[in-house]
């Protein structure tokens, strides 16, 4: 099972994610934050963005709102922007 071990805030709506099997990627949260869900909304917020926490080994905000971190894993390889070399990052 992979598990979020380490976040950094980049610019904007952008997190550096480092994964328990050593691999990293940016992602861009941009379209949580214009979905303007209930849970997403408050994402919006600067402040708010930057209160991100890692929780059981997922990505979580105060409010509830959570991405696993496979799933996360999962849509930056997809996107081709999931690296495996930790040094790099």
């Amino acid at each position: 099972m992979i598990k979020l071990t380490a976040i950094e805030k980049k610019e904007g709506t952008q997190l550096l994610l480092r994964f328990s099997d050593g691999a990293w990627g940016v992602y861009d949260f941009a379209p949580f934050v214009e979905a303007g869900t209930e849970m997403t909304a408050p994402l919006s917020d600067p402040n708010f963005f930057a209160q991100c926490f890692i929780e059981v080994g997922a990505l979580a905000w105060p409010n509830g709102f959570d991405l696993s971190a496979e799933s996360l894993h999962r849509r930056l390889k997809e996107q081709g922007m999931l690296h495996n070399n930790a040094a790099a990052a």
